[in-house]
């Protein structure tokens, strides 16, 4: 994309500051913030948010990495953790209450669908948590998910933003577009 995208605006406030809205909403408490390039950036901007962060010391590795420190973070009385990312800005907390609902009943591994695409934040027990420190690199938590089948269960949800990423500028003004009704300004 050629740009930092925690930090792009959406709507008034920055990608990052949506997504940690969205999980607050849906009465997230602990919440732990993965950073690597411009970390100062991201705590600076946070400070007041009431999140605590975890550094991934190469930026550049694959997603597991960054899970895996994450992880590291969590809390050992957790149960389940949600792992939500930061180019999904858009997802309401209903959503995420939704996917917290399903794993109450017993699920184990929840990931959200819309119109029969999987999409995110995943909601993950923690009977999980070495495999998750040790995710694959290249196949991630598709690995996870795939190894676990039985315990997966895909739910149904009413946002399409489960399934829409920013992986480019069209995706991002897209998706700002289809939020607020307008072009993001120029980051």
């Amino acid at each position: 994309m050629g740009a930092f995208k925690p930090l792009l605006p959406f709507g008034d406030r920055t990608v990052i500051e949506c997504c940690v809205d969205s999980l607050r909403g849906a009465e997230i408490d602990d919440i732990v913030v993965v950073v690597g390039h411009r970390a100062e950036d991201i705590s600076e901007l946070l400070k007041n948010s009431q999140v605590s962060f975890a550094v991934n010391p190469d930026p550049d590795s694959e997603m597991s990495a960054s899970i895996a420190v994450g992880v590291e973070q969590v809390s050992s009385n957790a149960g389940a953790l949600l792992l939500a990312l930061v180019d999904h800005p858009a997802v309401p907390p209903e959503v995420i209450r939704i996917l917290i609902e399903e794993w109450k009943r017993g699920a184990t591994l929840v990931q959200p669908e819309h119109a029969g695409r999987g999409g995110h934040p995943v909601l993950i027990d923690m009977v999980y948590r070495d495999e998750l420190l040790n995710l694959n690199p290249v196949q991630g938590l598709r690995a996870l998910f795939a190894a676990h089948r039985e315990m997966a269960r895909r739910v149904p949800v009413e946002s399409a933003y489960v399934a829409r990423d920013m992986d480019t500028w069209e995706d991002y003004h897209r998706l700002h577009r289809d939020v607020f009704g307008i072009t993001p300004a120029p980051a």
